[in-house]
């Protein structure tokens, strides 16, 4: 326990075998559990997760990336997490954060953490940010922030942590299983005017880290912006 807060890590995985052990490694001391959601992976990731001791979950067919993080939540609150930490297991986004993330919680600065990878153009495309990634990434945060009146850096990081009354207030059993997951959830986090801290993160973008091809950007680039126009108009609440 950290500051008397239960502290859990849940790895929404798909084909993590490579990268999991690195990503479990880096974890701090700090966490009480870690939980590993296999979205019917085709390689090792379980057997790996095994090893590594983790509390695991499988899924018996390939749901989707929002319904893996919708089990990842709901494990999460049934074993009594106070802060619940989403990291993906390709090792893209750095553990150690998870420790900062965790204090600024605890502390009541913030109810939600975001890992933000943009701090500079250089910086995003030098860590190996696929250049349409980049821009893409840019004009939707741009558009979200216009629409929400927020001034976050980034909108679509894959690195999150909720105190418990977040994922107990949001209805984000109702979401998407696809990628948009992650754009319904923070919209639902902003129409209950919930604080929202951010903490840069590194950027790592390598042949073993998960990545979706252009045209399913493509995808979660509109879904986003038609979730930004509902929101605009009062219908995210």
């Amino acid at each position: 326990m950290y500051k008397n807060k239960k502290i859990i890590v849940v790895l929404p995985a798909y084909n993590a075998a490579k990268t999991l052990e690195k990503t479990v490694n880096d974890l701090p001391d700090m966490v009480d559990e870690t939980i590993l959601v296999d979205d019917f992976s085709r390689d090792d990731t379980v057997e790996v997760a095994k090893r590594l001791g983790l509390t695991i979950s499988e899924h018996e067919k390939n749901s989707g990336y929002g319904a893996n993080q919708k089990t990842c939540y709901r494990l999460a609150l049934e074993k009594g997490a106070d802060i619940v930490v989403m990291i993906h297991p390709d090792y893209q986004y750095d553990p150690k954060l998870v420790k900062p993330f965790a204090e600024f919680l605890s502390e009541d600065y913030f109810d939600v953490m975001l890992g933000t990878r943009i701090r500079s153009r250089r910086e995003a495309l030098e860590g190996g940010m696929p250049r349409y990634k980049y821009y893409f990434n840019r004009m939707l945060t741009i558009f979200e922030n216009f629409v929400t009146g927020y001034n976050l850096s980034e909108w679509h990081t894959g690195m999150r942590a909720y105190k418990r009354e977040v994922l107990e207030t949001i209805d984000w059993q109702k979401n998407s299983d696809d990628f948009v997951f992650d754009s319904q959830v923070l919209f639902q986090i902003v129409a209950k005017k919930y604080k929202i801290g951010e903490i840069p993160a590194p950027v790592r973008y390598f042949k073993e880290a998960s990545s979706i091809n252009f045209w399913r950007s493509f995808k979660y680039g509109l879904g986003t912006v038609w979730l930004g126009v509902k929101y605009f108009f009062g219908f995210i609440k």
